[in-house]
């Protein structure tokens, strides 16, 4: 039985979130080594101490509209850098919104 950072069991394929990054991923297999228990992360394909991590509910995850046309939850990448592209663009000035008076 491996525990979360709440104390909350995680079963096989529930989601968790990494409480560092805010990385969510489906757990794909845990371990327990040298008294220290891991669960493997499909998104990333790494192993966290399930202590740092917290067992979500389906209500807490949500969707990004980084997401794929698929909805595979594969981050579109090309999206991502198309939309910080856009944000470079914006222009800055301090004359933009007056307040009358």
């Amino acid at each position: 039985m491996v525990l979360d950072a709440r104390d909350i069991e995680i079963p096989l394929d529930s989601y968790v979130r990494y409480v560092d990054t805010g990385t969510i991923g489906k757990v794909v297999d845990e371990r327990t080594q040298d008294g220290i228990e891991w669960v493997k992360i499909d998104k990333t394909n790494m192993w966290y101490r399930a202590k740092l991590v917290e067992l979500l509910d389906e209500k807490d995850i949500k969707k990004s509209n980084y997401y794929d046309k698929e909805d595979d939850g594969e981050v579109d990448i090309e999206t991502m850098k198309e939309k910080a592209m856009a944000l470079e663009d914006i222009e800055l000035d301090s004359n933009v919104a007056e307040g009358g008076g």
